[in-house]
């Protein structure tokens, strides 16, 4: 036995119906933060604020920060890592 089954709903009614969550002020966040890069550039401090957030989260790995990340840059662009 086939049985097809066909329902006609928007993405967002399908959503709702499944329980997922409503993640458009997530989107809209990140286009509006990726607009203002796009139309200011990035800042001194947006680039510490990365650099503060890479070098936490390699410590938290077990790593020593800055040492772990430029033998990972050396080793990416075929250098010695050493």
């Amino acid at each position: 036995m086939k049985v097809n089954v066909e329902i006609d709903c928007t993405p967002q009614e399908a959503r709702a119906f499944f329980g997922l969550p409503d993640l458009a002020p997530v989107h809209d966040a990140y286009v509006a933060r990726m607009t203002r890069f796009a139309e200011e550039g990035v800042t001194q401090k947006d680039i510490e604020t990365a650099m503060q957030n890479w070098m936490g989260s390699m410590t938290a790995m077990g790593g020593s920060g800055m040492a772990d990340l430029q033998k990972m840059m050396m080793a990416a662009m075929g250098g010695k890592n050493g």
